[in-house]
Formats: C-alpha cells, sequence, structure tokens
C-alpha cells in the first residue's frame, strides 16, 4: 500500500473560468442581482476534491497581475485577451473569503501566474515524499507530471474525473515523456495565451515532428531535412520557436517554499463559512458543506496541530507560500496572538508619584524602549500626546501630556534625564520620527539607540519593515490597529488626543512592548548576518544626522517658482501648437487613446503593426515614443511636452505647497530603510528625481536658496565615486593609474579603447567610453549601447570587447561577482552591506540575467552610498561638537548640500572635503568636486 501523503494544488483562475462558462447559458444570479456562477463553479469542484480524495495537504493558487518574466520576454503574450467578465471580477474576493473562512491556503504572488507557482511547489512537495494532485483543467501542466505528480481534471458535464499521469500524458500528446509536451506546445502556440508557435505548425504535425526530432531545439537544428514552404516557414522564425517554447515552460523557481505544515487540510470555520454560503444564497452547498465537515471530522487536522509548528518558526521561515512573509499576515488566523489573549501589564502614569517612581525605574535600566504617540504624522507639527515606555516583556507604562503646551514642557523635563543619558539604550520603531517630535519640545535623545525597523532593514532589505509586518512574522503577534482607536482615514477620524488615556495605554503600551521584543529577536540576526558594525557605526549614528537635516530644512524662492510654472506655460502652449499642426488637427493631448489614434491611424507611424495594449488601445509609452522620436519630429515634440507638464505639475507648482507654514521652508524626509542597495531615498519632496538633463530641469534646483543674506549654499559632490570604487574592487591597474594620475577616466578609457594618444580623443569618443563606463556597472549590452549611442550593434560589441580587453581584471571582477552570489546567495558592499538575490540560479534568463546585473551593481552602489553615510556622519559631529553656524541640509546621490555661514565657508570648504574624500581609504583617491552660488543650481 503506497503511504506517501497527498497534496492537491487547485489553479484557481482555471477552475473559475471553467465553472463560469459551465453555466454561461443559464448564469446562476442571487436575489440581490449577484451573477454567483464563477463562485459556485469554482466551490463545486473544490468541495468535490475535499469530498471524494480527503486530502491530507491541499491550497489554492491564484494568478496576481500576471507573469511579469514573460511579459518581459514577449510584451504581446496574452494580450489578445478578452476582458475578464465582470461575474469573474466579482466572485475572485468572495472565493478567498471561503477560502480564508475555510482555513485553506491561498498561494499568490505578484508577477507569477498560478501554474508557475503549482509548478514550482509540486517539485518541492515531490522531493518531500508527497504524491501531488494539480486540480486544473489547463492542458499545460501536463509538462510537470512525473512519477508523484499528477494531473486532476475535476469532472463536468457528466465526464467523471481525469486523473493524468506519465502514461496518460504520453499517450494523448504523443510523446516519449512528459517534459516534451513544452515543445509540443511551442511548436503548435496558444492562440488564447496568443504565444506565436511556429506558423503553419498545428497539433498533428508538432506530433510528428516530436516523433521525428523529440524537441523544438533538434527540429530548428535540422532545417534542412524539411521541404517547400514548411521549410521556409520554420527558417525564417526559429527566433519565434525558440521564445514559444520558453514562453510555455512553467517556472520552477517561484519565490515559493512548500512547507507540509501550513498546507495541511484543516477543520473549518464553520460559522463564517456558513455565513458566506447564506450571504450568497447557496443553499444546496452549505448543506454538502456541512455534510462533508461533519462526516470527515476525524479526517481532517484541527488548527491546533498547524499552530504548534508555526510557533516555532525561525528566520528560515521568512519566505513562505504566499511569497514575501508580510502576505501571510492574518489577524484571523489562531496562529497570531493579539492584546485581548495574551497576559500584559500596562500601567497608566498620570500623577505626579508615578511619574516620579517611573523616572527612578527608567533612571536604573540599561536599556529602554519608548515609542511617542502624538496627533499626526508631521512630526514638526505634531503635538505629543503621550509616551509609552516598556523594558520588560508583557510591561509597559504609558504617561499621558496635557493639551498646553508649557505643561507639556514642564512634564517632559521630568525625563530629561532619561532621554539625555549617554548609557541608556533607546529603543523605537522609525526613532528618527521620534527624535523629531522631540526636539520641537527642546528634548535631545542620547546615548545608544536601536532602531527595530533599521536593524530589519539590514537582516533581510527586499522585505517591509513596518512594526505590524514584523510582530507577526516574527512574534506571531497582531498588535491593535490604530483605527480602533481613532477610526477610519476621513474627515470623522479622530485625533489622538481626543481618546481616552486608558484606551491609549493599551495601544501604546503594546507598541512599546512589542517594539522592546523584536529588538531581543533582532539582535542576534545582526549577529547572524554579519550586520552588527554596519548597524551600530553606520546606520544607526545617520539617524539623529538626518533627522537634524530634516528639522533644518531648506529655504524656496517661491517667487521664482511662479515665474518658471509661467515660462513653462508658454513652452507647453508652444510645443501643444506645434503638435496641432503636425498632426492637421486638435486633440486631447493627455488622452493615450485619442494620442494613439492620431500617431498610428491617421499618421500611420511605427509600422505596419502597433503595439496594442489589453484593452486594444495603440501603446504610446514612453519606452515606444522614444524609438520612434529620432524619425519623427512630432513624436519629440510630445516627449518634451510631457516632460514640461511633468516638471510643472511634480515639482514647479508642487513644491510651493509644501513649505512648513511655520518654518517657511521646506523639510525632505529620508527613507533610510528603503532601497535595498543603501541609498538614501527622498520624500515630500523627492530631491533624487529632479531632472538635471534639461535646462528646464535644472532649473528647479535655483529655487533652492541660502537662508539669508549672511549665508551661501555650498555643494560637495563625489566626482565618479561608483567608477572609482570598481576600479578599487577590481583592482584593474589601468584604471588605477588612471584615478592615481588625476586624468579625465572618460578621456583615458577612449584613448585606451580606441587607441589613440590621450589628446588627440575626440569629443564623440570621449561620449561613447563614458556611455561604456558607466553602462558596464549596469550590465550594459551590446543592443543596450547602440540604443544609448549611434553605434550599430556590431559596433557597439566591438567597442564593449575592447573595452574588456583593456580593463582585463574588470572583466575577472565581475565574473567573481557572480559566481560569489551564485554560492552564497547575496553579495556585499565593502562594509558588509547585503543584497540578497534569490533569482542568481533561476532556470528563467531574463530572472537571472537581472539578478547576475545586481550582483555586479548593488556592491557597488552601495559602497558609494555606506561612503557617503560616514562622510554625512563625520561632518554632522563636526558641526555640532564644533558649534558651527553653517548646516549640512540635503544629501542627494554623490552630493551633500550646505547652508554655508560666509564667515565660516572657507574653513567649511576645507573640513568637508577632507572628511568626505577621507571617509574611507580604497587604492584610488576619493575626490570632491566644491561649489557655492546663492542657490543649488549656482552651486552645482
Amino acid at each position: 500500500m503506497d503511504n506517501k501523503k497527498r497534496l492537491f494544488l487547485l489553479d484557481a483562475y482555471a477552475l473559475i473560468f471553467r465553472g463560469y462558462y459551465a453555466f454561461i447559458k443559464n448564469p446562476r444570479i442571487n436575489s440581490k442581482g449577484l451573477d454567483t456562477s464563477a463562485i459556485l463553479g469554482f466551490m463545486n469542484s473544490l468541495l468535490d476534491v475535499i469530498k471524494k480524495e480527503q486530502p491530507d495537504h491541499l491550497a489554492v493558487a491564484f494568478d496576481n497581475g500576471g507573469s511579469k518574466d514573460r511579459l518581459e520576454l514577449f510584451p504581446e503574450y496574452k494580450a489578445n485577451r478578452d476582458a475578464t467578465p465582470e461575474a469573474i471580477k466579482i466572485a475572485v474576493p468572495y472565493i478567498k473569503e471561503i477560502l480564508k473562512a475555510m482555513h485553506i491556503p491561498i498561494i499568490e504572488v505578484s508577477g507569477f501566474e498560478a501554474d508557475d507557482l503549482i509548478g514550482t511547489i509540486s517539485k518541492q512537495a515531490e522531493k518531500e515524499d508527497f504524491k501531488v494532485y494539480m486540480v486544473t483543467p489547463d492542458k499545460d501542466y501536463a509538462q510537470l507530471v512525473s512519477e508523484n505528480i499528477f494531473m486532476y481534471k475535476p469532472a463536468r458535464m457528466g465526464n467523471g474525473v481525469e486523473i493524468w499521469g506519465i502514461d496518460e500524458v504520453k499517450e494523448k500528446f504523443e510523446v516519449e515523456e512528459p517534459i516534451q509536451v513544452i515543445d509540443f506546445l511551442g511548436m503548435m502556440g496558444d492562440s488564447v495565451d496568443n504565444i506565436p508557435g511556429l506558423p503553419g505548425v498545428g497539433e498533428k504535425t508538432a506530433k510528428k515532428f516530436l516523433k521525428e526530432y523529440g524537441s523544438m531545439e533538434n527540429l530548428l537544428d535540422n532545417t534542412h531535412q524539411l521541404k517547400g514552404k514548411m521549410k521556409e516557414n520554420i527558417e525564417n522564425n526559429k527566433e519565434k520557436g525558440i521564445l514559444s517554447k520558453k514562453l510555455a515552460t512553467i517556472m520552477l523557481d517561484c519565490p515559493v517554499t512548500f512547507d507540509a505544515n501550513q498546507f495541511v487540510l484543516e477543520q473549518p470555520d464553520i460559522e463564517k463559512s456558513e455565513a458566506l454560503f447564506v450571504e450568497l444564497e447557496f443553499r444546496r452547498m452549505k448543506e454538502q458543506f456541512d455534510k462533508i465537515f461533519s462526516v470527515n471530522q476525524t479526517s481532517i487536522k484541527t488548527p491546533e496541530t498547524v499552530t504548534s509548528n508555526a510557533k516555532n518558526a525561525t528566520l528560515d521561515d521568512q519566505f513562505s507560500l504566499f511569497g514575501e512573509v508580510e502576505n501571510t499576515t492574518n489577524s484571523d488566523s489562531p496562529y497570531f496572538a493579539n492584546l485581548s489573549t495574551t497576559n500584559h501589564v500596562y500601567q497608566l502614569c498620570d500623577s505626579k508619584m508615578s511619574i516620579r517612581l517611573l523616572v527612578q525605574s527608567l533612571l536604573q535600566q540599561t536599556s529602554v524602549c519608548f515609542d511617542t504617540e502624538t496627533t499626526g504624522l508631521d512630526a514638526l507639527n505634531a503635538e505629543l500626546v503621550g509616551i509609552a515606555f516598556s523594558y520588560e516583556k508583557g510591561t509597559a507604562f504609558y504617561v499621558p501630556f496635557s493639551d498646553n503646551k508649557e505643561e507639556t514642557q514642564e512634564l517632559l523635563e521630568s525625563f530629561k534625564a532619561f532621554f539625555e543619558s549617554e548609557q541608556i539604550e533607546k529603543i523605537g520603531q522609525n526613532l528618527k520620527y521620534d527624535i523629531k517630535v522631540l526636539k520641537q519640545y527642546n528634548i535631545e535623545v542620547k546615548g545608544p539607540l536601536f532602531d527595530t525597523m533599521i536593524a530589519h532593514y539590514l537582516i533581510n532589505p527586499d522585505m517591509r519593515h513596518n512594526m505590524d509586518i514584523l510582530s507577526e512574522t516574527y512574534l506571531r503577534y497582531t498588535p491593535q490597529p490604530i483605527e480602533d482607536l481613532i477610526g477610519k482615514k476621513g474627515k470623522n477620524q479622530k485625533s489622538m488626543k481626543d481618546i481616552s488615556p486608558e484606551l491609549v495605554k493599551e495601544y501604546a503600551g503594546e507598541d512599546a512592548d512589542i517594539t522592546f521584543q523584536l529588538k531581543q529577536n533582532f539582535e542576534p540576526q545582526l549577529q547572524a548576518t554579519n550586520t552588527i558594525e554596519l548597524f551600530q557605526n553606520i546606520e544607526v549614528p545617520l539617524v539623529p544626522v538626518l533627522a537634524d537635516m530634516e528639522s533644518e530644512g531648506i529655504r524656496l524662492d517661491i517667487d521664482f517658482l511662479a515665474s518658471l510654472s509661467g515660462a513653462l506655460n508658454q513652452d507647453i502652449k508652444q510645443l501643444e501648437k506645434a503638435i496641432y499642426e503636425e498632426a492637421g488637427e486638435e486633440f486631447n493631448l493627455a488622452s493615450p487613446k485619442q494620442l494613439g489614434d492620431i500617431l498610428f491611424d491617421k499618421l500611420k507611424i511605427g509600422g505596419s503593426k502597433p503595439k496594442k495594449t489589453k484593452t486594444g488601445q495603440y501603446a504610446t509609452g514612453e519606452e515606444i515614443l522614444s524609438d520612434l522620436a529620432p524619425k519623427h519630429q512630432i513624436v519629440q515634440d510630445i516627449l518634451d511636452w510631457r516632460q514640461l507638464i511633468k516638471l510643472q505639475n511634480t515639482y514647479v507648482d508642487a513644491l510651493p505647497k509644501q513649505v512648513d507654514p511655520k518654518t517657511k521652508r521646506v523639510h525632505t524626509e529620508y527613507m533610510q530603510a528603503v532601497a535595498a542597495t543603501g541609498r538614501l531615498s527622498s520624500n515630500n519632496p523627492n530631491l533624487q528625481n529632479i531632472p538635471i538633463r534639461t535646462e528646464r530641469g535644472r532649473s528647479v534646483r535655483k529655487a533652492f536658496v541660502a537662508r539669508d543674506e549672511n549665508y551661501v549654499i555650498m555643494a560637495a559632490d563625489y566626482s565618479q565615486i561608483e567608477l572609482r570604487i570598481i576600479a578599487a574592487l577590481s583592482e584593474e591597474p589601468n584604471m588605477i593609474e588612471s584615478f592615481k594620475n588625476g586624468e579625465d577616466i572618460h578621456r583615458s578609457t577612449a584613448a585606451r579603447v580606441f587607441n589613440v594618444p590621450l589628446e588627440e580623443v575626440t569629443k564623440e569618443q570621449r561620449s561613447h567610453a563614458k556611455t561604456v563606463n558607466f553602462g558596464i556597472i549596469y550590465g550594459v549590452s551590446a543592443f543596450g549601447l547602440s540604443n544609448q549611442t549611434n553605434l550599430s550593434r556590431s559596433e557597439s560589441k566591438e567597442l564593449i570587447d575592447t573595452y574588456y580587453a583593456t580593463y582585463p581584471k574588470l572583466k575577472d571582477y565581475i565574473a567573481k561577482q557572480i559566481d560569489f552570489a551564485r554560492e552564497h546567495g547575496y553579495v556585499q558592499t565593502i562594509l558588509g552591506r547585503r543584497r540578497y538575490l534569490k533569482d542568481i540560479n533561476s532556470h528563467n534568463a531574463v530572472v537571472k540575467g537581472a539578478a547576475e546585473r545586481n550582483a555586479v551593481n548593488a556592491p557597488i552602489q552601495g559602497s558609494a552610498a555606506d561612503i557617503i553615510k560616514i562622510a554625512m556622519i563625520n561632518i554632522h559631529k563636526k558641526l555640532i561638537s564644533e558649534k558651527w553656524q553653517s548646516k549640512l541640509l540635503l544629501q542627494v546621490h554623490d552630493e551633500l548640500v550646505f547652508d554655508a555661514h560666509k564667515e565660516e565657508l572657507e574653513n567649511l570648504k576645507t573640513m568637508v572635503k577632507q572628511e568626505m574624500e577621507n571617509a574611507f581609504t580604497l587604492t584610488v583617491p576619493l575626490i570632491v568636486d566644491l561649489g557655492v552660488g546663492q542657490n543649488w543650481l549656482e552651486a552645482h
């Protein structure tokens, strides 16, 4: 007898569409007018499987956003599919609710299709000695069939269930082994998925070719044996054949992990499930459901079986069946504890005696978590409502503050000794916010810091880092939503100061308690991932630097922006006039449909088959228009028009609205835990994306001006830091020599690559060398280089080959980086910052190629980020300790911007240059360019 456990994996959409079309002539409409055909059809299949097969393990896979990889490979993939019927769109949320109520896991990862998720999990489960049944009517799954993986085609229209094993697949497709189904599908193509296939090859011909040649590749290698039109068709479409096979191949390396405990078929939540059946008016289904789960109760695992395993989850469980962990959280799940199910003691400290005792206790601790409660998210204008403290699991203290700012200030003075203690470690989640809030009350946060958000960013940079996600992932605990206190977003949402301190105590105390527990969890993980020094020496010391920069802000010349907006309006109108004249009529330029009709129907731009979107209208995205722009003035004008509109809306008209009414300055916020490379990103406004390649774009920087007549703006910019880092990391002697000699690296590269004396390098040669120099970091190809220059693809290939011959160690370094990533699953910067590359060993060439480019690029970008952070910390330390009047205001890419007091300017130049150039020692010198002006544009 076969004792293997059985796993059933259902392809949700395949079964939903099948169910919907089964009722197409007689749709099931309930009394509320809801078309329930798709829900009913899917649920019939699901309950039929459970009833007949009584599986040990079961899960349902959903598509989410289509296949990102296939669309990158072939943008027309599935492009000719009809729009999804409304009844199916309505059905999916209901089905997911039913599955949740039934405690059936949903497998869903953005950018991946269900067949890829099922394929990946099937192969993993097979290795763990499971028999896997893929429940789907989709023939494509036949390629996955093996000794222990089967296709399970549910009963339909009077036909019973069909189970396809190896023999059945071989018979149906007339192949020697199931893997050849991929070749079969690739040769035939698929009109539903818009897979082109080989012209003139249908089912019979594909089977004939497989008998003779065995595979697509073998067929294409032997086209000389074919005759007539067939030979011509296939020889002219070899690339199409290979592409079709790739598109038909089910991926087996999706970011999902089979965990048997999570797939156990549990006893459902009867009450919730039945309530949904009642709402949908599925009376018979409710009866069938009751019958199945009362008769078979003994054969179904209880939630406790799974919970006991879930409590022992470790860091290794981060990537689960749902992809990233944040998608697995489910507040209804029995795995997660909460306030009502957890023993805790959160105390309200609202008397002089309790506050005095709390302060005494805090001053005796070595490590305390604190969390401010405020009236809003803007730290510079939010009022303090209270502060929660925790220094022991399950225990917290909450101190409420008065509406009166003077009283709050007086009460805060009681805690000044704690906050300014250099000995007591302060723990928090996104401490920068709390530091900025307290700064408004003249309270400085000193001593060692531990920010759980930043700690997790270093441990797992690709995951989200908000407290709810971290709590559910690492503590199996669901924190109380803030909406429970203040209501949902909108005009009726309350402020925290409107809520009773007794209620806020529970919410705030929980936040501090959970954050304190997360710290205990993350500290050993920082050690395990060798990122503790990066955390302690760079990321944490940077927090108060960024807090000061954000609090300081920068002055904005609003009058200049108003005049710039007027000038932009004139430019925009001129472009519109030119576009309408070229088009021969006026139309709505902002309408992609109208624009597409003008360009591709009326003007016949873009060849005989312009690309269309899924909705059938012409595609007019930037990528498509950029290819056409060099040949058609109207297209270039449209791109210029779009750029000016974006510039006006995003910056010129938006920046004045972001000026703080209190400080009259604009205060950007720096995100320290977003970019996986380690670079900072900014928001409100985003200063990283101000366009600088056009005159109008550059002029936006003119609006950022010095504090007053006693100050000027000073900009300090690392010169070609990424190229210097790659030269040092690769130990490429020719590059190192050029940098040490102070040569123009692009001119010197051009001289070497084009084999001409340095003084004879032309402007065009230098430009090509510059494109390659920076392109190598991003894995530029001959195709990419030819698009960026006026070189042909063959000339581009020759230039890249010559470049690598000129810098041979650079090519070795790139190969070593990729090899290291393949072996370890990550790469790291000069200071140990890790970039995890889970796709580095993917069988999907597109996915793997992107990971390989990141393996080279991430250590370079990340090392540059690390170096400028060190410089910022050291400069800030000097500005504070030496009481400079000058201030560090902005960090954008490799540049720092200062409000420089005129009396300090020369000394500031010396100090900043010294600190930036000596932030880290490489085998090549770091060089900093300095500029000064009344505004940022002049200084840059």
